[in-house]
């Protein structure tokens, strides 16, 4: 029997202070015989966290749930959401919130579960995941976060001796997911549905205190979290990520990335590529996440109203103008971005033309989005004149160009047919080119002849031209 004692999270929990709307308590379901698949040494390590002293059956104990930790309170979060446009009250249906961790220099990290069974917002779903979906969750929160994109993290990944059914047999698996905290925009919209407006002054004055201390009132509030989503998303646009589902319960009011669902990295460049098997419309396509986030946050700020102003009028002209600045607010990061693609210092008046007539010989050529970036000197394209004409301008050494160019373009990202690849084998029951991949993606700017299998696209044999939620 594992003792609690023994496991060395420092839990304090201060979301269950909250008005019990905004959430249930509610333990792991058990499960049979769990198997530890992967423990995140290193982010544990930056956790202050040491799991040495377990065996892998008591961690294996430990991360299935089975085991709860000292301090643990689990609780299910409740939330809402506009999935593909049409608003739902929602809520974790299969992940539970084991606490909030606190390190040694006092940062507040979430602990949860998910694929640890039903809570009373599960909506006649069995509360479980299947392995495949969690070890893609393991696999890409990693990357981004070696990408230094703003991410949920895994720690680890627990077998758990179960199939689930999902119109056939597959092992269950359960994640530990990592986060700043779990509050997103859906949290908001449900308070504003469901709750009273003291119950939304107090989720407003929680997260303030919790994420944006030096902030004080909702319109602070809003002004950081259009910053933050802005960065996000140039950030995602940088390396040719496309999240799949940016449901207003899949955005994160912290600014990390979340639920990493159907999500993937397009090959070659097309700016209306999608690869959700569920976004048959193009709703979240590659191009579309920046006014897509403009749109959820246009929801946010819509809960936020009453504490705008006591003039309804005035909250929403209030409001509308700071969704609109976030048109302009984009446009000025992702062009200072694509400079930063194209090793280009300063700013020109023709730099935003460049970069458009870059993109347009991509699309026109089907040319991988990451390997182009990165190799940009031995392009044989009339456009290179144009391009090495600006980088005259930049009073700067060539070699300062190359560096800001490979500090911004990865050589490696988790390319779509070789996570494919990776959890084939591992549905298989062969883990080694899961682990393989995972040690590949660990610094993704550097060159590495060892590494070239994974910067190499596709086969047409190997393109992967649809993802899947995995639920």
């Amino acid at each position: 029997m594992v003792e609690k004692n023994r496991m060395k999270f420092n839990f304090n929990n201060s979301y269950a202070e909250l008005p019990k709307i905004f959430y249930t308590k509610v333990a792991p379901t058990p499960v049979e015989n769990p198997q530890l698949i992967i423990l995140n040494e290193d982010l544990a390590k930056e956790l202050g966290l040491n799991f040495s002293a377990l065996s892998k059956d008591e961690q294996a104990e430990l991360f299935s749930g089975n085991i709860l930790p000292k301090n643990s309170e689990p609780i299910a979060q409740a939330y809402a959401g506009h999935q593909y446009g049409g608003f739902v009250i929602l809520g974790d249906g299969r992940a539970i919130l084991l606490g909030e961790h606190l390190t040694r220099d006092q940062k507040r990290v979430d602990i949860q579960f998910k694929g640890s069974g039903q809570t009373p917002y599960s909506r006649r779903g069995d509360g479980r995941a299947a392995l495949a979906p969690m070890l893609r969750e393991y696999i890409i929160s990693e990357a981004m976060h070696a990408l230094g994109i703003p991410t949920t993290r895994s720690l680890a990944v627990v077998a758990t001796g179960e199939d689930v059914y999902r119109e056939s047999l597959f092992p269950g698996a359960i994640l530990t997911r990592v986060a700043s905290s779990h509050i997103r925009v859906g949290t908001f919209q449900f308070a504003a549905a469901m709750g009273s407006e003291d119950d939304l002054k107090k989720l407003i004055d929680y997260t303030i205190a919790r994420h944006f201390s030096q902030k004080n009132n909702a319109l602070e509030l809003l002004k950081i979290v259009i910053e933050r989503q802005v960065d996000l998303i140039v950030n995602w646009m940088r390396v040719g990520f496309i999240h799949g589902v940016m449901n207003t319960d899949n955005m994160s009011i912290s600014g990390e990335t979340i639920d990493y669902g159907p999500c993937a990295f397009i090959d070659e460049f097309d700016p209306e590529k999608t690869f959700s098997s569920i976004d048959s419309r193009g709703r979240y396509a590659f191009a579309n996440q920046a006014p897509i986030a403009q749109w959820n946050l246009a929801r946010f700020a819509e809960t936020l109203l009453p504490f705008l102003s006591e003039d309804h009028n005035l909250a929403r002209e209030i409001a509308e103008n700071e969704i609109t600045n976030f048109r302009a607010i984009y446009q000025e990061k992702y062009l200072t971005m694509m400079r930063k693609k194209l090793g280009l210092f300063g700013a020109e008046d023709g730099d935003k033309k460049l970069i458009e007539e870059l993109l347009d010989w991509m699309q026109k050529s089907r040319a991988d989005y990451t390997n182009t970036f990165r190799n940009l000197s031995s392009l044989n394209i009339d456009w290179q004149k144009n391009w090495r004409a600006r980088l005259a301008k930049n009073n700067q050494p060539l070699a300062s160009a190359q560096q800001l160019m490979d500090e911004n373009n990865p050589a490696i990202i988790p390319r779509n047919h070789k996570v494919e690849e990776a959890l084939q084998a591992a549905s298989e029951g062969d883990l080694e080119v899961f682990y393989n991949l995972l040690v590949a993606l660990k610094n993704p700017y550097q060159n590495n002849v060892n590494k070239k299998s994974y910067q190499l696209p596709p086969t047409e044999s190997e393109r992967v031209t649809q993802t899947f939620c995995g639920t």
